[in-house]
């Protein structure tokens, strides 16, 4: 009796054990190397500041990132300070345009009890919010559209509730996660259209709408980089987020996530424009990167991480 009791024990222990590295630690982000050095105290769900990436002090170049280049920001800078060296403290920010935006119009950020009042010297999002900045506050003095992406849905691993695209998220048992319209971009400019245009208004209704109601819908707080946690920690089944994202988790050997495909009529494109600040504080730096992030080599990394070239073949 007692070595069976010591077997079930052992057999539960081994159970438990292996399930928890992935749930405690390695589906929290940052899911990328740092390009920092220090002691070490990122704490998953504790102490973690995914979004804010490399040197705050005094940086010699800071740049604002839509938050869906996370995977890759730590990469792409790495790589700019191996060719420019004399840059070699930058810092950059990931997260949704809106945000950013507003950082700037109110001289800093708060995250807990920190305050982030870097200026940026650059500053990324879709093509379209970039012309209306620019109209509006005329910040911009040189703009250059640098990556495009586009839609799809992540689901669990193997995608076992069967979504084969948009009209399979209005299921009503179906838990979904879903950028929230209010504060993201890729709600309001991206996913909504693609909804209304499979489906109608009714689909829109159905998933931004009456699922939420019903709370099987459930919108994200920060930006789409919580869907893939969500996902993983079982409080939803599926979400929408742009290709790259889903295409960088799905190719993560520990996390149980897959990417359904969108096809090219029912999905949305979006182009990624950086514009330097006309008050940037390290304009020759802010030129260098601008430079680089459009050249060969910003942009061979681009497509390591699934984006497409700023422009269509041809175009």
């Amino acid at each position: 009796m007692r070595n069976r009791m010591l077997r079930g024990v052992l057999v539960l222990w081994l159970a438990v054990s292996t399930a928890v590295p992935v749930m405690a630690g390695e589906i929290s982000p940052p899911w990328s190397r740092s390009m920092v050095n220090g002691v070490d105290f990122t704490v998953p769900g504790v102490d973690n500041d995914p979004d804010l990436h490399g040197d705050i002090n005094h940086p010699a170049l800071v740049i604002f990132f839509a938050g869906n280049q996370y995977m890759l920001v730590n990469d792409l800078l790495r790589t700019f300070r191996r060719e420019h060296p004399a840059y070699r403290h930058l810092f950059a920010e990931t997260l949704p345009p809106g945000v950013l935006s507003r950082q700037i119009r109110r001289g800093g950020l708060r995250i807990g009890n920190m305050r982030v009042a870097l200026k940026p010297d650059i500053y990324t999002a879709g093509k379209g919010r970039i012309r209306r900045l620019q109209k509006r506050y005329d910040w911009f003095r040189k703009r250059a559209d640098y990556a495009r992406n586009r839609l799809a849905i992540m689901t669990r691993k193997g995608n076992p509730d069967h979504i084969s695209g948009w009209a399979d998220l209005a299921g009503s048992s179906l838990k979904l996660c879903m950028p929230n319209p209010a504060t993201e971009g890729i709600a309001s400019h991206a996913i909504i259209p693609a909804l209304r245009a499979s489906g109608g208004k009714q689909l829109v209704d159905d998933v931004y709408r009456n699922k939420v109601k019903a709370k099987t819908t459930t919108l994200t707080r920060i930006h789409h980089r919580q869907t893939p946690m969500m996902i993983m920690q079982g409080q939803c089944a599926a979400g929408a987020v742009w290709y790259t994202e889903a295409h960088f988790h799905a190719s993560i050997a520990h996390h149980p996530l897959s990417m359904v495909e969108i096809p090219p009529r029912q999905n949305h494109v979006v182009t990624y424009t950086a514009a330097i600040m006309r008050q940037a504080p390290h304009p020759k730096a802010a030129a260098a990167f601008l430079r680089f992030l459009t050249g060969p080599e910003g942009q061979a990394i681009y497509r390591r991480y699934g984006f497409m070239p700023p422009h269509p073949a041809g175009g």
